[in-house]
């Protein structure tokens, strides 16, 4: 029989990508709930003035710099847990809107290594932590382009199609095993730089995303619903949840106003 899961104040949730967007706002969620969240991503300060923001809120944070595509790092920094109560894998991202036709590989294969490998090698590492909690989660935040193709998105498609294939795969492996295997797939969310990164900085481009669009999703929108599937009960798992706003039928139907 496994044992009694901790209560959440003593359970440490660990958030990738945790420095802007969705990775920043769940972290926050995951803080008020009651976690000692663990904050990850490549920017050190973007992560540490988030760590002195929840702290200062009188809930508990530490920020660790982390590549997840950097394997030897990621194996260093699971060293420093007995046990992890949930695991957020929301590091990713988009690079570029070409047809498969002019596609850049290079940018086929960065969206690969963060999205795909890098959720890869934090769910390896961190697994064994997880199933010694007794009451473990893995969330992945994918995308409605892991559910559905649209023209000029086919690397990101690709990617988010190959890390639904992850989630869905694993929850098959380890049934029986006391870790649940949660997928939260977002459709548009109006955030500071997902759309700015993907075209490359071209601010006017990354503006047309959401031009019309009364109310995207946001990141806090994508952050409670993480948080709420996180803190069901423990025989309760959310293997699937999609969420678009009112304004998005599918990847392809969009209204938009005058």
């Amino acid at each position: 029989m496994a044992p009694a899961a901790p209560p959440a104040a003593s359970r440490i949730a660990v958030v990738t990508g945790a420095s802007s967007g969705i990775g920043a706002a769940t972290a926050r969620r995951l803080a008020t709930a009651g976690y000692r969240v663990v904050l990850t991503a490549r920017r050190k300060d973007r992560i540490e003035a988030l760590a002195e923001e929840i702290t200062a809120a009188g809930h508990s944070a530490t920020a660790y710099p982390l590549d997840v595509t950097d394997r030897a790092a990621v194996d260093e920094f699971a060293t420093a847990f007995r046990t992890v109560g949930v695991l957020v894998n929301n590091a990713g991202g988009a690079l570029g809107a070409d047809p498969v036709a002019v596609g850049d590989p290079d940018d086929w294969r960065r969206m690969f290594e963060t999205n795909v490998i890098g959720t890869l090698h934090l769910t390896q590492a961190l697994l064994p932590k997880l199933e010694a909690s007794g009451d473990g989660t893995v969330v992945v935040v994918t995308s409605t382009a892991g559910h559905a193709t649209y023209e000029g998105g086919a690397g990101y498609v690709a990617a988010k199609h190959a890390e639904h294939v992850l989630a869905e795969t694993l929850r098959l492996e380890i049934v029986g095993r006391p870790v649940r295997v949660i997928e939260i797939a977002p459709g548009l969310v109006k955030t500071d730089e997902f759309a700015l990164t993907r075209f490359r900085g071209d601010a006017e481009r990354a503006a047309r995303v959401y031009e019309g669009v009364a109310e995207p999703l946001s990141a806090d929108d994508v952050a409670d619903t993480v948080a709420w599937a996180v803190t069901r009960p423990p025989h309760v798992n959310i293997d699937l949840l999609v969420v678009r706003p009112r304004a998005q039928a599918s990847n392809t139907k969009l209204h938009r106003e005058a």
